[in-house]
């Protein structure tokens, strides 16, 4: 059966459910970048490793937080999902008070 693609508002809730998820520690950034590659883009491995320019092997380490990249290609591999790498704080009353 086939997966009912997500509208837009769906797709941003998603996004911001799971941008959440990373800044609570509550998943690593492998698994975020699966799960927006499969449920916000619906795509594969193969098509996105080919929209981003890298190969599926390196998409697949990443997802599996097992890659050591650099800094630009990091950001390449989250530009479609609308989202860049930056700095936060480690200890997590800095990073509340950072987001309020």
């Amino acid at each position: 059966m086939k997966r009912r693609e997500p509208n837009p508002d769906e797709r941003e809730a998603k996004l911001v459910e799971v941008v959440r998820q990373l800044l609570a520690e509550e998943i690593n950034e492998g698994d975020a970048l699966r799960i927006l590659r499969r449920d916000v883009l619906g795509l594969s491995q193969d098509a996105y490793a080919k929209l981003v320019g890298i190969s599926r092997r390196t998409l697949s380490d990443l997802e599996r937080n097992r890659a050591n990249i650099t800094l630009d290609t990091m950001n390449r591999v989250y530009r479609p999902l609308g989202l860049k790498v930056g700095l936060l704080p480690r200890q997590p009353g800095m990073l509340e008070r950072a987001l309020s």
